[in-house]
């Protein structure tokens, strides 16, 4: 199975890809988190942001494989624990399908792909920089992932 991080914005700060780097890395080959970074729509165009949501969530779409559960990080989505999250991995590894992460760009995400989300999780009630979002997103996948093999990265 595969976890999906796409996000919006390709080029993110040299220590937030290094940290992500060092995460992603930490996972098992059954268990893959892999980066798809699709670009933001310039905000110089005029467009209006539900214009800018829609261009963007076009190129989302494109990244994410057919069949794949859609899990939309939102500030309004279901807020978890280290331990609620483990429950959800091992709930996607039963499930057997990919799972794509959704971020949106800076205005957030189209409504109309939020709409196709079979879940939606926030990752903190604090609003992050999408640097800050990948580097905590797969470092809690990570912690999660520990919790269900009973690795001694987490400790309660």
């Amino acid at each position: 199975m595969r976890l999906l991080l796409a996000s919006v914005g390709q080029k993110p700060p040299t220590w937030a890809e290094a940290a992500y780097d060092d995460f992603a890395k930490r996972f098992p080959p059954e268990l893959r988190l892999e980066l798809k970074a699709v670009k933001a729509e310039p905000r110089t165009t005029g467009k209006t942001a539900p214009q800018l949501m829609a261009a963007e969530a076009q190129r989302l779409e494109a990244a994410i494989p057919k069949g794949a559960r859609r899990v939309v990080l939102d500030e309004r989505g279901s807020r978890l624990t280290t331990v609620q999250l483990a429950e959800r991995l091992r709930f996607w590894l039963g499930d057997g399908r990919d799972v794509a992460l959704l971020v949106g760009g800076p205005d957030g995400l189209d409504p109309a792909l939020k709409a196709t989300a079979d879940e939606t999780l926030r990752l903190s009630d604090l609003t992050l920089p999408h640097a800050f979002v990948r580097v905590l997103l797969a470092e809690a996948l990570y912690r999660a992932w520990s919790v269900t093999t009973n690795h001694p990265y987490h400790r309660e």
